[in-house]
């Protein structure tokens, strides 16, 4: 099978304005931070084919939680949107805790030199480092979970 034939993972961090996507390395080892999209009305038929050109076989998406581990108040969003990407992709979904992800992305760019600006929210890097954040999390999770 070809690098480009095996499937691979979609991290999504989340946001009313932005959401920030990564993806998976053939093999489920890496995670890379792909994009930020804008939340609008063109999401859906964005992420599907982002879906498509990276043969994505399923989605691993940050849960808010707060700092006892329970769903914060922005969970019902995240919930809302899981419910519409099920529908519009029909991939299974898996959310995952994204607890200090945008703070750890933001210390991430700062310690490759990425200047101020580019650390902007404005310019969606920070939204896909913590979209990579969350998928690498996972990656290296379930890595030691098949491991056992």
């Amino acid at each position: 099978m070809t690098d480009a034939a095996r499937p691979r993972i979609l991290g999504i961090d989340f946001g009313s304005k932005r959401i920030g996507l990564s993806v998976s390395d053939p093999l489920g080892i890496i995670a890379t931070p792909y994009a930020t999209i804008q939340n609008d009305k063109s999401v859906w038929e964005r992420l599907k084919q982002i879906v498509g050109k990276e043969s994505v076989s399923y989605i691993v998406i940050g849960m808010p939680r707060n700092l006892k581990g329970e769903q914060s108040h922005k969970a019902k969003e995240v919930e809302a949107f899981i419910v519409r990407l099920k529908s519009e992709t029909t991939l299974e979904v898996f959310t995952w805790d994204e607890r200090y992800t945008t703070m750890i992305a933001q210390q991430t760019l700062i310690d490759m030199n990425m200047n101020k600006k580019g650390r902007n929210a404005k310019s969606g890097q920070l939204d896909s480092m913590a979209a990579a954040l969350i998928l690498q999390s996972f990656l290296d999770s379930t890595k030691h979970a098949k491991s056992c």
